[in-house]
């Protein structure tokens, strides 16, 4: 699974990075992205949620 950020939608909420840090983090403009090529099986429950829970919809499975 692969997933991105959409950095004109990302509004720096900060809840995709609370629901899921392992996958998820600031990048030098202050907006989330992913840090993984590809999410680790044990985070994918958690990625889906981070994806779900973002106002923005600025997530998207890729």
């Amino acid at each position: 699974m692969k997933m991105e950020v959409d950095q004109d939608l990302c509004i720096s909420c900060g809840a995709c990075v609370d629901a899921c840090p392992e996958v998820f983090d600031w990048n030098g403009d202050d907006k989330a992205q992913v840090t993984v090529d590809e999410i680790p099986t044990e985070q994918e429950d958690q990625s889906q949620e981070a994806m779900e829970g973002c106002p923005t919809s600025a997530i998207k499975e890729i």
